[in-house]
C-alpha cells in the first residue's frame, strides 16, 4: 500500500543528527524533575519551608510537564514544530536561572511549573516531529529509542544530581540545567529544521483545537491506547515514588543498595523499551503491547502479595523489575497506536498522551504513602488497579482494529489492520 508522506525515504530530507536530537529533546524536561532531588533537604533548610510545601516544587513541576504538552502540541500542529520548540527552551532556560536565584519557596514553585511547562514542549515536539519524519516499522523503531532514553534520564538524573551536590549547592544545580538548556537551545536553532511543512498544517484557531480534540477522543482506538497509557504510567509513578519507602524503609536497604536496585530497574525499563520496538517491527504491535501488560501484571500482583504477607527482598525487587519493564514494553506499541492514524494532528496526539501519562502519574503518585511508610499494601493495591485498567482500556477500546481511518486527513498513514506482512510490525 502507499506510505504516508513520513515515509521511509524522507528522513533523508534532514540531517542525520535529527533522530539524535530529537531523543535529547525527551530529557531536558524529565530531568528537571530529579536532578535536585539530593539537593531538596538543604533546599527546604535555606529558604526556611516545611516539607510538605518544598516538595510541591516536584508536584508543580510534573503538573507543568503535563500541561505544557497539552499546549505545545496544538499550537505546533498549527504553527510548525521549529518556532514553538525554540520559544519552549528559551522559556527552559530563562525559568531555570530564575529557579537558582529565587529568595522564596513560593517563587521557586511557581518558576517549577513555567519550567514543567517549557520541559513539555521538548517532549511533545519529539513525539510529534518523529511522527512527521517516520512511518511503518522505522516509526516505531523510534518510540522504542525514546523509551530507552526516558529510562537513562531516570538512572541519570538522580545520580547526576548527586555527584553535583558534592561541588555546589541547589541553586548551583539550577545554574546546571540552565546552562544544559542554552546549549540545546543553540543545538535546536542549528540543527532542528521545520519537520512539519505549511501545507500539512492545521487552522482555524481555538474552535478547530476543540475539533481536533473531540475527533481524536471519538476514535475508540487513540482512546484506548491513551488510556492504557495513563494507567500504566499511574503505576509506574507509583512505584517511583513508593519504592524508597519499601526498599530502605521496610527492607532495610542502604542507600548505595537503593541505588543499586533502581539502577537495575532502570536498566530492565531502558532494555526492554528498545526490545519492545524491535519486537513490535517485527511481531505485532498489539501482541506486544498484551505481553507488556502481561509483564506489568506479574509485577503487580507480587507487590500485592508482598503487600499482604512478608515476602523475601527478592521477591518485591523482581516484581518491581516486572512492573518497570511491562511499562516499557507498552510504551512504543500503544504510541505507535495512539499516532500512527494522525500525521496532521501528531502534535495534538501527543499532547493528550503524555497529559494522560503525567497526569494519572502524579495523581496515584500520593496514594502509595495512605498508610504511611511502614506499609507497602498502598503500593500493591495501587499497581495492581492501574494494570487492570490499563489492560481494560486495551481489550474494551484498542483491541480491535479500526473500521475506517478516523483522522480527517488525505493522508494514508500505515493501517494497523491492513498492512501486508512485508510492512514488519503493524499486522
Amino acid at each position: 500500500m502507499p506510505d504516508s508522506p513520513a515515509s521511509a525515504s524522507e528522513p533523508s530530507r534532514f540531517s542525520r543528527f535529527l533522530p539524535t536530537l530529537l531523543l535529547l529533546l525527551t530529557v531536558f524536561g524529565p530531568i528537571s524533575m530529579d536532578l535536585y532531588l539530593p539537593a531538596l533537604p538543604a533546599l527546604t533548610a535555606e529558604l526556611g519551608a516545611a516539607t510538605s510545601v518544598a516538595q510541591l516544587t516536584v508536584t508543580t513541576c510534573l503538573v507543568g510537564l503535563a500541561v505544557g504538552q497539552l499546549v505545545a502540541g496544538p499550537l505546533s500542529d498549527r504553527f510548525g514544530r521549529r518556532g514553538i520548540l525554540l520559544v519552549g527552551v528559551v522559556a527552559y532556560v530563562v525559568t531555570s536561572a530564575l529557579c537558582a536565584a529565587s529568595p522564596t519557596v513560593e517563587l521557586l514553585i511557581l518558576a517549577r511549573l513555567v519550567q514543567g511547562l517549557a520541559g513539555g514542549v521538548g517532549i511533545v515536539i519529539a513525539q510529534a516531529a518523529g511522527r512527521d519524519v517516520y512511518s511503518g516499522g522505522a516509526l516505531i523503531r523510534f518510540y522504542g529509542r525514546l523509551t530507552v532514553i526516558g529510562g537513562l534520564a531516570a538512572i541519570v538524573g538522580p545520580l547526576l544530581g548527586g555527584q553535583l551536590n558534592t561541588v555546589t549547592d541547589w541553586r548551583g544545580l539550577f545554574v546546571f540545567l540552565a546552562v544544559v538548556g542554552a546549549a540545546l537551545l543553540v543545538t535546536a536553532a542549528v540543527g532542528f529544521p521545520e519537520t512539519l511543512p505549511a501545507e500539512r498544517r492545521t487552522s482555524g484557531g481555538f474552535a478547530q483545537t476543540g475539533r481536533d480534540f473531540r475527533v481524536l477522543l471519538s476514535d475508540r482506538v487513540f482512546l484506548g491506547a491513551v488510556l492504557n497509557q495513563g494507567f500504566m504510567y499511574a503505576a509506574l509513578f507509583a512505584y517511583l515514588s513508593g519504592a524508597t519507602f519499601v526498599l530502605q524503609g521496610i527492607y532495610g536497604l542502604s542507600p548505595q543498595g537503593y541505588a543499586l536496585a533502581f539502577g537495575l530497574n532502570s536498566a530492565g525499563f531502558m532494555l526492554f523499551g528498545y526490545v519492545a520496538g524491535r519486537a513490535a517491527e517485527r511481531w505485532s504491535v498489539p501482541r506486544t503491547l498484551g505481553v507488556g501488560i502481561g509483564v506489568a501484571t506479574l509485577g503487580a500482583l507480587g507487590l500485592l502479595a508482598a503487600g499482604l504477607t512478608a515476602l523475601p527482598l527478592w521477591v518485591v525487587i523482581v516484581s518491581l523489575l516486572a512492573l518497570a519493564s511491562g511499562v516499557a514494553v507498552t510504551s512504543p506499541p500503544a504510541t505507535t497506536l495512539a499516532l500512527v492514524e494522525y500525521p496532521q494532528l501528531a502534535g495534538t496526539a501527543s499532547s493528550l498522551l503524555g497529559m494522560v501519562r503525567f497526569g494519572f502519574g502524579g495523581v496515584t503518585a500520593p496514594l502509595v504513602g495512605v498508610a504511611g511508610a511502614a506499609s507497602m499494601l498502598p503500593l500493591g493495591v495501587v499497581a495492581t488497579a492501574s494494570i487492570a485498567l490499563a489492560a481494560a482500556a486495551y481489550l474494551v477500546l484498542a483491541a480491535r482494529p479500526r473500521r475506517v481511518a478516523a483522522a480527517p486527513t488525505s493522508d494514508t498513514a500505515p493501517r494497523l489492520h491492513a498492512m501486508s506482512p512485508a510492512s514488519k510490525g503493524f499486522s
